[in-house]
């Protein structure tokens, strides 16, 4: 089998979501423990929005609508109720409160929490943002420590973990089966958990940068009052955050060209580290329906497996 594009997933309600270059599948085993699968095609984009740092926010916003469909697709499978199509007004208000949600925990909490222990953003910009990115992951710690004690979490951990393992065992152009994929291991370099602790380290390089250049353009910026300050410094990062996603994303993306290179190795630890929270040993069973999942997708590619 000749690998032609990079696969990559997620966990959902009993499944995994595969996607390829361009189709996605979604697999999971119902309420009578059959494996049901979706595919669709995933809907090409201009070659501007698939240029390097451009193509990173594209695609997480992509993800992110997909995500959520294929969350209540594979809800849906768990009962006998009928499917419940979701329209464009819902998904945006479901993303919507998720993007609140993370920006007022991960975001705005650090910020905050950050100037309250005498950190001055305008004076030390690199400290300052060290102290919040360290902030940051002490929250995601306990965010995932918590709800990795959640019954249905924790079977989500396994999918993904089968997501992990099958991709391993594309990548390594073995046949996929359970036998082969079992060998592998869950933690893979460009899983999400990867994606954010990248994105952790870049807004420290590049939210630093950004009280420098505004006191560069207005001289007397730190005479004016705290509450002025922050009032242009925050949404500022606010506005920054496609920058800092578009520059992760190119790094997630040449970390899989590179494994063996020592710097990649060394900012993709901590994302692989904290998969042994987010990602748990598969069964056999949830093995094969992420395999089915992926098959999916490469027999729409016209891929052998």
């Amino acid at each position: 089998m000749a690998e032609k594009f990079s696969v990559g997933g997620q966990a959902v309600i009993e499944g995994v979501m595969m996607r390829s270059k361009n189709y996605y599948a979604i697999a999971c085993r119902n309420e009578k423990g059959k494996i049901v699968s979706k595919t669709e095609k995933i809907k090409k984009r201009s070659k501007f929005l698939q240029s390097p740092f451009i193509r990173g926010v594209v695609n997480l916003g992509d993800m992110l609508v997909l995500g959520v469909k294929a969350l209540i697709w594979s809800a849906n499978q768990q009962s006998d109720e009928e499917e419940e199509q979701l329209n464009s007004t819902e998904i945006f208000w479901t993303l919507l409160l998720a993007f609140s949600f993370s920006a007022v925990f991960f975001i705005a909490l650090p910020y905050f929490l950050t100037n309250l222990a005498g950190f001055v953003e305008e004076t030390r910009p690199i400290l300052f943002n060290f102290i919040d990115a360290v902030i940051k992951i002490a929250i995601f710690i306990i965010y995932l420590k918590l709800i990795s004690l959640m019954k249905d979490v924790k079977r989500l951990f396994e999918y993904h973990g089968a997501e992990h393992k099958v991709v391993y065992c594309y990548e390594a152009k073995k046949k996929l089966t359970v036998k082969n994929a079992k060998k592998y291991s869950t933690k893979h370099p460009r899983c999400g958990t990867s994606f954010i602790f990248i994105v952790f380290i870049f807004s420290i390089m590049i939210f630093s940068l950004l009280p420098v250049i505004v006191i560069g353009l207005f001289p007397n910026f730190n005479d004016l009052s705290f509450l002025i300050r922050k009032s242009v410094l925050f949404p500022l990062r606010i506005l920054f955050i496609p920058v800092v996603a578009g520059a992760s994303y190119e790094l997630l993306k040449l970390s899989a060209k590179m494994k063996d290179n020592l710097f990649v190795k060394i900012i993709t630890f901590p994302g692989i580290a904290f998969q042994k929270i987010t990602t748990t040993e598969p069964d056999n069973k949830q093995i094969e329906v992420a395999i089915a999942s992926l098959k999916a997708c490469l027999k729409k590619e016209k891929v052998k497996f």
